[in-house]
């Protein structure tokens, strides 16, 4: 059995649905846009036989929780993405939101809205934090402390950060961190044309 290649991103609201599979046709991977919605729209059965159907290797697959610090269905369906037998999950694109009383999550590396790696987490716009630890703050993160993973990057507001994530300038945060969790799973990164 060969197992399906992820990458799962924390978020899936309208911009980010645009943005992702942006980063998708630049990478060279699939986008499971059915993922997309706020919540989550779909179960996690359903999301495996869509990543089982998908053309390419990687594929990129969203879940969001509407802004809810209880377990929502996103999170509820990357339970179930993530323990799937037939799902090699390569990384995560944690994100942060404006979400408080949440426990976060450790991340191995954090991006600045400049794409920069910085010290600490970052914030919803992309601003590093002034301290603590190496952290991102949102709704659809928590679930994430269950698993280990080979890569988590963390990042602020997939396809906004003031712009700086625009999709039409490239997405050029996202596409960082996607680019990031392909470099540690020996994945070819696409010479841009």
């Amino acid at each position: 059995m060969t197992k399906r290649q992820v990458i799962l991103i924390t978020d899936g609201d309208r911009v980010a649905q645009e943005t992702v599979e942006a980063v998708a046709r630049r990478i060279g991977g699939r986008c499971i846009s059915a993922s997309a919605g706020n919540p989550t729209p779909l179960t996690g059965p359903e999301l495996v036989e869509l990543i089982r159907s998908a053309a390419y290797d990687p594929v990129l697959i969203m879940f969001d929780d509407c802004g809810s610090r209880w377990k929502g269905k996103g999170e509820k369906a990357l339970e179930y993405v993530v323990s799937h037998p037939e799902v090699d999950v390569l990384g995560v694109v944690a994100v942060a939101s404006n979400c408080p009383e949440v426990a976060g999550v450790s991340v191995h590396v954090a991006l600045d809205r400049e794409g920069r790696i910085v010290q600490h987490g970052v914030d919803k716009e992309g601003v590093e934090l002034p301290e603590g630890p190496l952290r991102i703050y949102g709704d659809t993160v928590d679930v994430l402390n269950r698993f280990r993973f080979p890569l988590v990057v963390g990042i602020g507001d997939v396809g906004k950060m003031a712009h700086h994530d625009d999709r039409l300038w490239g997405a050029p945060v996202t596409t960082k961190a996607v680019h990031l969790i392909m470099e540690k799973s020996g994945l070819d990164i696409p010479v841009p044309h």
